[in-house]
């Protein structure tokens, strides 16, 4: 059934003297399983906050979340969150940190490192199982990040700027490994980005939202990563026309959204 998001709006309470803050609005979203959503829009307008409220860190004001038809009240293990900030525990090896969720929820310690096993080498960090994390590039512990999320076998990944702090190259090897490994575990992502050429390449669906309140003001079906992960080449992908006619296009919408967020 996947995800269903209806009418769910988001105020943040007055405090400081400082009037109360719509941080979302009327936001109508549907996920299907295998789905791999992307939103895109200026700062502040509510990516962030969209998606603590599908992870059940935010309660909407109104409106309703639902995943498989039962409403979202909470942080659950059917959600795992990949931070741009990979927030590993560096005292801890590869492993340890893959294993890590599946420890809290209880599982011996045969079965976790069975399941994190599986994700490791999905990842590529087999040769890297017993390295303290904190010896890893940023790229490989993004990676070790993303194979943690994967351990706890959510139905649905989302992914919180993950790439934002990688160096141009590691990024575009990052969505690459990214796209595979969505393409093999058949889960459904939630992905923020600010760049625009990463969401258009990644994503099945791309909404845009607005300047605050957010809100919902385009959606795409794009149909590249299906054709990457089909054979084709990123570089070619990324050169095509249709690939760049709906770049600018999307530029044209954020920078029009950015100077009515200033004017």
């Amino acid at each position: 059934m996947g995800l269903d998001i209806r009418n769910a709006s988001i105020v943040y309470p007055a405090s400081d003297g400082n009037a109360p803050v719509e941080a979302l609005k009327d936001v109508d979203l549907t996920m299907e399983n295998d789905d791999f959503v992307v939103a895109l829009g200026s700062s502040g307008c509510g990516k962030s906050t969209l998606l603590n409220v599908i992870a059940g860190f935010l309660a909407p004001t109104a409106g309703e979340v639902l995943l498989d038809g039962d409403p979202i009240s909470g942080p659950g293990a059917d959600r795992s969150v990949v931070f741009q900030k990979h927030a590993l525990l560096p005292w801890l090896n590869v492993i340890d940190n893959v294993a890590f969720g599946l420890k809290l929820q209880g599982y011996d310690e045969k079965t976790r490192n069975e399941a994190a096993l599986e994700f490791i080498k999905l990842l590529g960090l087999t040769e890297f199982i017993e390295s303290p994390v904190y010896k890893l590039s940023g790229g490989m512990q993004q990676r070790v990040g993303i194979a943690r999320a994967l351990a706890c076998d959510p139905k649905i990944l989302l992914m919180d700027e993950p790439l934002g702090a990688l160096d141009a190259l590691t990024r575009e090897k990052a969505q690459e490994l990214i796209l595979r490994v969505w393409n093999d575990t058949h889960k459904s992502v939630f992905l923020i980005t600010h760049s625009v050429e990463e969401a258009i390449f990644m994503g099945t669906k791309l909404i845009v939202m607005s300047p605050r309140p957010g809100r919902i003001t385009y959606r795409f079906d794009m149909p590249f990563s299906r054709r990457f992960l089909a054979g084709q080449s990123a570089r070619d992908v990324k050169a095509s026309q249709e690939f760049i006619d709906l770049r600018e296009k999307v530029l044209e919408i954020v920078f029009a959204d950015q100077e009515e967020a200033v004017s």
